[in-house]
C-alpha cells in the first residue's frame, strides 16, 4: 500500500509531531505533503527517509493548488489519501476525489467547542468542513471528547473512527543526568524548584496564568518550551512581574533537542512539575508526555487524561486555571517535595504503537468500502 500524508503546515505543533511519530510506526510506504509553511518537521521527516513536498499553497483562497494537488496525487498512483488539519482536510479531500484514489481518511486534531486550529467556528467553516468530509472514507478523532464534537457539528457516527494520539514512551523517560545538564546550562540553582509547560504560545493556551502564579512564588522557576505570538506579552508580563531571571521561554523544542535549546524529554526531566492551563484543548500530548517522565501534572482541560478514569493517572490534578489557585497548588507540591513517579497506566494506553495498529484497521476499513466504480491505482 501507498499512502499520501496531506498537511496544512509543518512547523514545530502537536499535530505535525504526531504525524512525524506515526510515520515512523506505520507498516506503509508513505510520502507526505505539506501545503504551506515546509519548517523543522518537515526537515525531521526528510531525515527519518520520509519524501516531503511542499506545494506552495499561496492562501486560504488559492484554488490553483486543488489542480496541482490533484495533479501530485495522480502521478504518485497514490492507494490511500490521509488529511491533516482544516484546510488540508478541504482541499486535500477534493483532490483525492478528482484524482481518483480509492480512499480518502482524515484525522481531526484540532476541534473545540469554539475553535479550530485557534480559529473561531463560524457558519461557513462548518458548512465547508461538512460538505468536504462527505467525500472521505472517515474520520479519526484523536480523543472521545473530539469524537463527541464531531456528532454534535453534525458529523455521522458511523463515520467517525477513534484513534487516540500516542507518544514514545520510553523517549520521555527520566533521566537525571539530562536533568543535570539542563539546569546547569539554564543557569538554575541546584535545589530549585521548577515548574514546566509546553505548547504555542497563543492565548488559548492561557500561559499568562502558570507565569502570575509562578512569579508570586519567590525562587520559583518556570521553563516554556514553544513559540508563538503571545511571546513578547509573555515576556513583558514575567518583567512587570519582577521574576524575568526565573521565567525562561525557550522557543520551540522538539523531541530531538539541538544546540542550545533542549528537546522536550530532556527539559521534563530538568521540571518537578507540569502544568497545563488551556481550557480548552483536543487531546493534551504534552500533558501525557510529561506522566511518561514520571512529573506530576496540574491540567485545565486535557481530553487524554480527562476520557480515562482516574486510576490511569492519578498523578494528575484538575485546577480551575486561576493564577492565585494554580500557585497555592504549586505552594502545596513544594512543601510535599514530590518526587518521580512510575509511569501510570494512561502512558501505556497512548502508546503509539497501538494508535498505529488502530489507524492500520481504519485504512483496511476505507479500502474495503471503497465503491467498486472508484478506479483503483494499485
Amino acid at each position: 500500500m501507498r499512502a499520501l500524508h496531506i498537511i496544512t503546515g509543518l512547523g514545530v505543533g502537536g499535530a505535525e509531531q504526531q504525524l512525524r511519530l506515526l510515520l515512523r510506526h506505520l507498516p506503509v510506504e508513505c510520502d507526505v505533503v505539506t501545503l504551506t509553511n515546509p519548517g523543522p518537521v518537515a526537515d525531521g521527516l526528510r531525515a527519518d527517509g520520509v519524501r516531503v513536498v511542499h506545494l506552495g499553497m499561496r492562501g486560504n483562497r488559492d484554488l490553483s493548488a486543488v489542480g496541482r494537488l490533484t495533479r501530485l496525487i495522480r502521478d504518485g498512483r497514490y492507494d490511500l489519501v490521509h488529511t491533516h488539519l482544516y484546510r488540508a482536510c478541504v482541499y486535500g479531500r477534493i483532490a483525492a476525489r478528482l484524482a481518483g484514489v480509492r480512499a480518502a481518511v482524515a484525522t481531526e486534531h484540532s476541534l473545540g467547542r469554539a475553535e479550530i486550529e485557534g480559529r473561531p467556528l463560524t457558519r461557513g467553516i462548518r458548512a465547508l468542513y461538512l460538505s468536504t468530509e462527505r467525500l472521505g472514507a472517515a474520520t479519526v478523532a484523536v480523543s472521545s471528547t473530539v469524537a463527541g464534537r464531531l456528532r454534535d457539528w453534525g458529523v455521522p457516527a458511523e463515520r467517525i473512527r477513534l484513534v487516540p494520539n500516542g507518544i514514545d514512551a520510553d523517549r520521555f523517560r527520566f533521566d537525571p543526568d539530562r536533568r543535570l545538564a539542563v539546569r546547569a546550562a539554564l543557569g538554575i540553582p541546584e535545589g530549585a524548584f521548577v515548574v514546566g509547560g509546553v505548547g504555542r504560545l497563543v492565548p488559548g493556551k492561557r500561559f499568562d496564568v502558570a507565569v502570575r502564579a509562578v512569579a508570586a512564588l519567590p525562587d520559583v522557576w518556570l521553563l516554556l518550551a514553544g513559540d508563538g505570538p503571545e511571546a513578547p506579552a509573555l515576556r513583558a508580563l514575567a518583567a512587570r512581574l519582577g521574576a524575568a531571571d526565573r521565567i525562561r521561554l525557550l522557543g520551540e523544542c522538539g523531541t530531538e533537542g539541538g544546540g542550545p535549546v533542549p528537546g522536550v524529554p530532556a527539559l521534563l526531566s530538568a521540571v518537578d512539575t507540569f502544568v497545563s492551563t488551556s481550557r480548552e484543548e483536543s487531546f493534551g500530548l504534552a500533558a501525557v508526555e510529561a506522566l511518561a517522565a514520571g512529573l506530576p501534572v496540574l491540567h485545565d482541560a486535557c481530553p487524554a487524561i480527562d476520557d480515562l478514569s482516574a486510576a490511569h493517572a492519578p498523578g494528575a490534578t484538575r485546577i480551575a486555571g486561576s493564577p492565585d489557585e494554580l500557585t497555592a497548588v504549586l505552594r502545596r507540591r513544594i512543601q510535599a517535595c514530590p518526587d518521580r513517579r512510575p509511569p501510570p497506566r494512561a502512558v501505556g494506553h497512548y502508546d503509539i504503537r497501538r494508535s498505529s495498529e488502530r489507524l492500520m484497521d481504519v485504512y483496511a476499513y476505507a479500502l474495503d468500502t471503497a465503491p467498486p466504480n472508484r478506479r483503483a491505482l494499485s
